[in-house]
């Protein structure tokens, strides 16, 4: 179907990049110009998932790959939403090139680990978006969407950076930059369905792939009270399946217990060296071999380097489960714990490393106790408008108990345990003991 913006990269190009899972990648000369710039050629070496390759060997696929399946999403979203009652009367040519540009450089400030390593909230880390901001303004990248783009550079940071928040509170006047941001980052957005398929895909799990794609991007249509995206009632079924889909692979991927021993273990090694300003705010540069081998040289001979020569060495050895806490079961233990900032999580387990010594009588350090609990910041509420059939509008979570559950009973208290793990060499002598009664007396 021929675009009517006018933009040859939604008019089916012959050259294509095979993606798995046989997802064909439509390529022009001004794409392939992004494609091969040394900033977005460095997503090749940055794993998508980080740690769950510690329990999902397959799970090794790099931030390029799912870049390009976003873009490719991106395709099909504006094609799908071409019509005049749709897209067709409200974006130019200028905002479908925008979109599809900020589309494929979405991740392009990623470094290895950062998400994990952010949750730390260290003054001296600077965050993802600082790099994506300098990659897209500066150098190659920006002359290539300046010149054969047309796009200003900064414009392409600045949608990539504002938040629904940020969009929510302007006034009704930017239309456009409401509709992309929605579909970039929104319940139903071009990253999601990526992500979840192919992160599925690759760790060997059906979870993520159990929803008819299809027939959601089929359904999607845009609201135009509220200038976002939507979907008709007959993707109802489907947009439920994508919920649960996520939710499942939270509870089984995401945050399985031994991903997250392995992420508990990363950001208290890196905590341990904060102060290291020149280690820490050379990351951001760095792909991820080069930063596993600065982690391992600035954990060496140091009371964190278990945790890095754990993950990163000749053997692995992660930390042992020795108990965990969720908002069912253990509201008390899990309500305490959830969302602190890292220092007091830090300090929690120290103290409970002297009492496990006193307990034990073994020589038990700091660094041998790990607690991992919920980051500050949740999750993002499933808030997705349905078109009923008369014209009007109502949420997905009034329609459906499978979103309403999920959305009332918090979707992080749910599938965000608290979660207590130990050096390998004390887990007999620890797994006897009573830690939540130890924790709630510190």
């Amino acid at each position: 179907m021929k675009s009517s913006w006018g933009v040859p990269e939604l008019d089916a190009p012959s050259s294509v990049i095979r993606i798995s899972p046989d997802v064909n990648v439509p390529v022009t000369a001004r794409l392939k110009k992004i494609i091969d710039t040394p900033a977005f050629r460095r997503l090749s070496r940055i794993s998508q998932l980080g740690m769950v390759a510690f329990v999902y060997p397959g799970a090794t696929h790099t931030r390029l790959e799912h870049s390009l399946g976003v873009y490719r999403n991106a395709i099909d979203f504006l094609q799908r939403l071409s019509g005049p009652d749709d897209l067709g009367n409200v974006l130019s040519e200028y905002d479908v090139k925008l979109f599809l540009v900020a589309a494929l450089l979405h991740d392009i400030g990623h470094w290895p680990f950062c998400h994990v390593l952010e949750d730390l909230h260290l003054t001296n880390i600077p965050r993802h978006e600082m790099l994506a901001s300098r990659l897209i303004t500066q150098g190659e990248l920006a002359d290539v969407l300046e010149q054969d783009w047309g796009i200003n550079p900064l414009d392409v940071a600045n949608l990539l950076t504002t938040t629904q928040e940020n969009v929510e509170n302007q006034s009704s006047e930017n239309v456009p930059l409401a509709l992309l941001q929605s579909m970039l980052s929104g319940p139903i957005d071009i990253d999601k369905l990526d992500y979840l398929e192919r992160d599925s895909l690759h760790a060997g799990v059906p979870y993520g792939r159990n929803f008819d794609r299809n027939r959601l991007v089929n359904s999607l249509c845009i609201d135009t009270i509220r200038n976002r995206l939507a979907i008709t009632d007959k993707g109802r079924t489907a947009a439920e399946m994508m919920v649960f889909a996520r939710y499942v692979m939270f509870s089984e991927v995401y945050w399985h217990h031994a991903v997250r021993s392995a992420t508990a273990m990363l950001q208290r090694a890196v905590y341990e060296i904060r102060d290291d300003l020149t280690v820490t705010q050379s990351w951001i540069d760095m792909v991820e071999p080069e930063m596993i081998d600065s982690l391992l040289h600035a954990c060496a001979h140091r009371d964190c380097s278990p945790c890095i020569e754990g993950l990163f060495g000749r053997r692995r050895l992660l930390y042992k489960r020795v108990a965990q806490f969720d908002f069912v079961n253990n509201s008390e233990q899990h309500s305490a714990l959830a969302r602190k900032p890292y220092s007091e999580i830090v300090e929690l387990s120290s103290k409970l490393a002297a009492r496990i010594h006193a307990k034990i009588g073994q020589d038990v350090k700091p660094q041998d106790i790990l607690i991992d609990a919920p980051p500050v910041k949740l999750e993002v509420q499933f808030q997705l408008d349905v078109r009923q059939r008369d014209g009007s509008y109502r949420t997905l979570g009034e329609l459906s108990p499978v979103v309403h559950a999920l959305a009332t009973k918090q979707f992080d208290d749910i599938v965000k345990r608290v979660r207590v793990f130990v050096h390998p060499r004390l887990r007999d002598q620890v797994a006897g003991l009573d830690l939540a009664e130890m924790l709630s007396s510190i």
